[in-house]
């Protein structure tokens, strides 16, 4: 639960800085829903200022897929 703390923001500045593609969205529950795409680093050093965030986040779940083949990163209203 991360909602109210600007953490769409963060992660979309931090999605552009490291190149990561893809978009994030509040969910219904106040969770935030993230799909990212990039290379290994970049996904990594994403992940961990998720785990971070610019409050308190309580946990991340972390699933591969298949590329979408996003261009840039977007956030989802």
């Amino acid at each position: 639960m991360v909602q109210g703390v600007g953490f769409r923001w963060g992660a979309a500045r931090e999605a552009w800085r490291t190149g990561v593609t893809g978009y994030v969205k509040n969910m219904s529950d106040g969770s935030v829903y993230i799909e990212a795409e990039g290379t290994r680093v970049q996904l990594e050093t994403f992940a961990e200022w998720c785990r971070r965030g610019p409050g308190a986040v309580d946990s991340v779940e972390i699933n591969e897929g298949p590329p979408a083949g996003y261009t840039s990163f977007f956030i989802e209203h």
